[in-house]
C-alpha cells in the first residue's frame, strides 16, 4: 500500500508540475507530449536526441519521409509565452527554478554560462539576432551554396522579422558610420562588413518565435516529440561480419524516473542524430562510450570507441561591454544593429532591459547555486553584493534607463576542452574555454573596445549621454558589477587588455567539442561508427557569422533535406558536399 501510494504522490506532483501547461502546448503541436505519457519500448526511423535549434528544424524536415522521434531534455516554449517574451529576456536566463528553460554553469575560466533545456533550444533564450554566415563560411564547410540558400529562407518564411529600429539603436548604427565602420548596408540577412540591420526573431509585439516554430513543418503523423525526456546514453551492437559499431538505440528517463528504450526500425538506413548543443553532444557521446579511452575508464564507463577528440576544441566567442546610463527615455530592445567591423570584432547593443529590483539578489544566488553544484568558490561578498544593488538604484531602478554596446571578436582562436565530472547527463560537465589564450583574440577585442570607445564618444550617441560621466567613469562603472569570477586588476580600467581578460563575459555563442573533420566527417556522421550522426554546433570549428542561430537553423533543415533526399534516391545522391 506504502510503494503504490508514493507512486500516486509523484504522478500527482509530476501532473501539477509538468503537465499543467501541456493543453496549451498540445493546441500548438497533438504530437508533442510528456515523456511519462511514453511506451516502455518505441521505434523510428530516426531518433534526434535534442529538440533545440537544430534538432527543430532538422525533425520537421526528415518527418516528410519518415518517422520521427524527437527527444527533448526539457519543457515546451508554449506554455508561458510572456515568459520568454522580449521584455523577459534577462528575467528567462536569471532563472534557475527546476522548471526554467535556462542551466547554468560556470566555467573553470571563472565566466558564468548557460545552457538551453527547453524545445527550441537556445533559440527561447537569445538575444533574437538572425544574421547568416558569410559566404566564405558557406563554401569552407563545404555546404551546397544554393541548398544553403534554400534552406536559410525556409527558416526566414517562419521565424524571422525585420526590427523596428527606435531611437537607440539607431543612434547606435548611425554612431558606427560616423567613426567609420562601413559601408552602410542597410537591412539584410547578409554577413558584410560595415554596418547593418540584421533579422530578429521578435515580431512587432516583442513575441518571441523559436526554432520549435520550425515544427509547424512537420508531418504530424510521422513525428513525435517528447518533453522531459533525458538521454542516459545511445546503445551500439556489432552486426555479423562488421568489426564497427552501429547505433540502434537509445535509453531515456522520463520525469518520472521511468526508464524507456527507443530502437531504430530494422528495415532502412535509419540513424540515430545528436542534436543535444555543443555542451550535451560531446558529453552524451561520453557517456554512450565514445571519447578519450582513459577519461571514460576513469568514470566507469564502457569503451565502445577511443575517441581522444571527443570534448576537445571546445571555444566560446568572448564578450565585453560598456554600458551607458542615458538621460533620455530609449527604447526596449536587443540586437538589431550591429557593426562588422575590418578588425575581427562585432559590435552589437541593446537598450531598457529589465533588470527587477531583486537584480543583485538574483546575480548573487545564481553564482551561489552554480559554485555549489560545481564546487568553485564564489567571490560574490556581501559588499560585492551591495555594490550591484547600489548600481542598479544608479542606474535608476528595474528598467535599464541606458544601453549596452559589446563587442564579440570573430573565431575565436583559442580553445579548451569539455570532460564529465559526473555519470549523470543531467549534471553540468567540466568545461574551459581558455578565453584569450591566443594573443590573436586579445588584440581583436582591444581594437573592438576601442570602438566602442568611439562610438559612445560620438556625435550620433552624445544626447543619450551623461556630460559628467566620461568613458573612464563607464569603465570604473562596469569594475564594480561581480560578472564573473575572474580576479581584478589595479590596471584593469586604464589598460584595455586588462579590461578584456578581467571583465570577459560570454555571448553564448560556444561551439565545437565534436568537430568536423575529428570527431565527424563532411556529411556530420561519427567517424568509425554506423547509424550515428552529430548535426548542431559543437561541429563548428568557428562561430558562423555575427550571431549563429541562423545559421544552426539553415543546418538543421540543410542536412534534413539531405539525408531524406539520399533516403529517397536509395543512396545514389551524394550528401552534405559540392
Amino acid at each position: 500500500m506504502g510503494l503504490m501510494w508514493d507512486k500516486f504522490i509523484w504522478a500527482l506532483l509530476v501532473e501539477c508540475i509538468f503537465l499543467s501547461g501541456l493543453p496549451h502546448s498540445a493546441s500548438k503541436y497533438a504530437f508533442v507530449r510528456e515523456a511519462t505519457s511514453a511506451p516502455p519500448f518505441l521505434s523510428y526511423d530516426y531518433i534526434v536526441i535534442g529538440g533545440g535549434t537544430s534538432g527543430c528544424p532538422l525533425a520537421a524536415t526528415l518527418s516528410q519521409g519518415a518517422r520521427v522521434l524527437v527527444l527533448e531534455r526539457g519543457g515546451s516554449p508554449y506554455t508561458n509565452p510572456e515568459r520568454i517574451h522580449l521584455k523577459n529576456f534577462v528575467h528567462s536566463l536569471a532563472d534557475i527554478s527546476p522548471s526554467s528553460f535556462s542551466q547554468p554553469f560556470i566555467s573553470t575560466d571563472g565566466v558564468l554560462n548557460a545552457r538551453a533545456r527547453v524545445l527550441g533550444g537556445g533559440s527561447v533564450l537569445n538575444a533574437g539576432f538572425y544574421s547568416r554566415a558569410s559566404s566564405d563560411y558557406i563554401r569552407i564547410s563545404g555546404w551546397n551554396e544554393s541548398l544553403a540558400e534554400e534552406s536559410y529562407k525556409w527558416v526566414e518564411k517562419k521565424v524571422v522579422f525585420e526590427p523596428p529600429m527606435l531611437q537607440w539603436q539607431s543612434a547606435v548604427r548611425d554612431g558606427l558610420l560616423e567613426v567609420g565602420v562601413l559601408p552602410y548596408n542597410d537591412f539584410t540577412y547578409d554577413h558584410l562588413n560595415g554596418t547593418k540591420i540584421g533579422g530578429t526573431i521578435f515580431d512587432k509585439k516583442g513575441n518571441r518565435h523559436t526554432a520549435a516554430d520550425l515544427l509547424e513543418y512537420a508531418d504530424p503523423k510521422n513525428i513525435s516529440v517528447y518533453l522531459h525526456a533525458t538521454v542516459q546514453k545511445i546503445l551500439f551492437r556489432y552486426n555479423t561480419g562488421k568489426r564497427r559499431p552501429e547505433a540502434y538505440g537509445v535509453m531515456f528517463i522520463d520525469a518520472l524516473g521511468v526508464m524507456h528504450r527507443a530502437y531504430l526500425n530494422r528495415k532502412g538506413e535509419n540513424e540515430i542524430i545528436l542534436s543535444a548543443g555543443a555542451i550535451g553532444s560531446p558529453q552524451l557521446l561520453m557517456l554512450s562510450g565514445i571519447g578519450p579511452a582513459k577519461h571514460l575508464q576513469a568514470h566507469g564507463i564502457t569503451v565502445v570507441l577511443n575517441r581522444p577528440w571527443v570534448g576537445q576544441d571546445m571555444a566560446d566567442n568572448p564578450m565585453n561591454v560598456l554600458v551607458v546610463p542615458s538621460p533620455l527615455p530609449v527604447e526596449v530592445s536587443l540586437v538589431q544593429t550591429v557593426g562588422i567591423t575590418k578588425s575581427g570584432s562585432f559590435i552589437e547593443t541593446g537598450s531598457g532591459l529589465s533588470l527587477g529590483h531583486s537584480w543583485s539578489e538574483r546575480l548573487q544566488k545564481i553564482f551561489e547555486f552554480v559554485s555549489n553544484q560545481s564546487g568553485q568558490p564564489s567571490t560574490f561578498s556581501s559588499e560585492n553584493k551591495q555594490r550591484v544593488a547600489d548600481l542598479v538604484r544608479f542606474l535608476t531602478g528595474p528598467i535599464l534607463k541606458g544601453g549596452v554596446i559589446i563587442e564579440k571578436i570573430t573565431g575565436p582562436r583559442s580553445t579548451g576542452h569539455l570532460e564529465l565530472i559526473t555519470t549523470n547527463p543531467s549534471d553540468n560537465p567540466s568545461v574551459t574555454f581558455n578565453y584569450f589564450k591566443d594573443p590573436e583574440d586579445l588584440r581583436i577585442c582591444v581594437e573592438g573596445m576601442k570602438t566602442i570607445i568611439d562610438v559612445v564618444n560620438s556625435k550620433a550617441l552624445s544626447k543619450f549621454r551623461y556630460p559628467n560621466l566620461p568613458v573612464q567613469a563607464l569603465m570604473d562603472l562596469m569594475l564594480l558589477i561581480p560578472m564573473n569570477l575572474r580576479p581584478k586588476h589595479v590596471n584593469t580600467a586604464y589598460s584595455l587588455q586588462q579590461y578584456c581578460i578581467d571583465t570577459v563575459l560570454t555571448i553564448w555563442h560556444y561551439h565545437g567539442g565534436c568537430l568536423t573533420g575529428k570527431v565527424v566527417d563532411h556529411n556530420y556522421k561519427v567517424i568509425g561508427v554506423d547509424a550515428l550522426r552529430v548535426i548542431d554546433g559543437s561541429t563548428f570549428y568557428r562561430s558562423p557569422g555575427t550571431n549563429p542561430q541562423a545559421t544552426v537553423m539553415m543546418l538543421g533543415r540543410y542536412m534534413g533535406e539531405q539525408i531524406i533526399n539520399k533516403r529517397f534516391s536509395g543512396g545514389q545522391k551524394s550528401e552534405g558536399i559540392n
